[in-house]
């Protein structure tokens, strides 16, 4: 999952890297977020920090509040090795809940 994002001054060091590591565990993925660049002369001032983060929410690759690229090795394998072992897509309850995906 790639998301975009521009977390300000007060969130981005709240909650930018605590809110994509959560998203990589909850759905067993790697995930990644891009922000812009901070740019001191405008009235918007970004966090920055694109990141890159494995399904076990360990940051593998983060630049700073510069301009820059992340890069990051992503082993796809450790998706099913995750999945395997915490497997909570094949334990939902259907009898207890409804299944909302269904048409």
């Amino acid at each position: 999952m790639v998301y975009p994002g521009a977390f300000n001054m007060t969130t981005g060091p709240l909650h930018w890297e605590l809110l994509l590591r959560a998203r990589a565990v909850d759905n067993q993925v790697f995930a990644a977020a891009c922000s812009p660049a901070r740019d001191a002369q405008a009235t918007y001032q970004a966090w920055g920090h694109s990141t890159v983060v494995d399904p076990h929410a360990r940051v593998l690759a983060t630049t700073d509040e510069r301009p820059g690229i992340v890069y990051a090795d992503l082993d796809m394998g450790l998706v099913d090795e995750v999945r395997a072992a915490v497997p909570v897509h094949t334990q939902r309850r259907f009898d207890v809940y409804p299944d909302v995906a269904a048409k």
